[in-house]
């Protein structure tokens, strides 16, 4: 989490992306992680839903996807909370464009509000 947390920072200082906002910060953060030496503590809590959000924590465009995208999806997830967000990266590499865009808008979406209650995003 430290090393997003640096990546975030990082993402914020960046010309392009300077006027980016929350999510869109964390997402952008998510696609340049790879491009960084994570060292050995690359783990991240996982992250409770929020009251009133939905069971899914698929991104709305891939609700409709057959259930093996989904399961696909819900895996590179589930790796990324339990073996870290580099393991899964490298993981969803393998997977098809689809599942790797909605696997870095899940992932985001369910990073974004502990980002946040750490101060690390405003």
């Amino acid at each position: 989490m430290k090393t997003l947390a640096t990546e975030i920072h990082r993402t914020q200082e960046m010309k392009d992306v300077k006027n980016a906002e929350g999510l869109d910060v964390v997402k952008e953060a998510l696609r340049a992680f790879p491009q960084f030496d994570h060292g050995s503590n690359n783990g991240v809590p996982a992250a409770p839903a929020a009251p009133g959000e939905a069971n899914s924590p698929l991104p709305a465009y891939a609700q409709d996807a057959p259930a093996e995208i989904k399961l696909e999806i819900e895996y590179l997830l589930d790796l990324a909370f339990q073996k870290g967000i580099a393991t899964a990266l490298s993981a969803s590499k393998k997977a098809p464009y689809f599942v790797q865009d909605a696997f870095h808008d899940a992932l985001a979406g369910r990073l974004y509000p502990e980002l946040q209650k750490r101060g690390v995003l405003k």
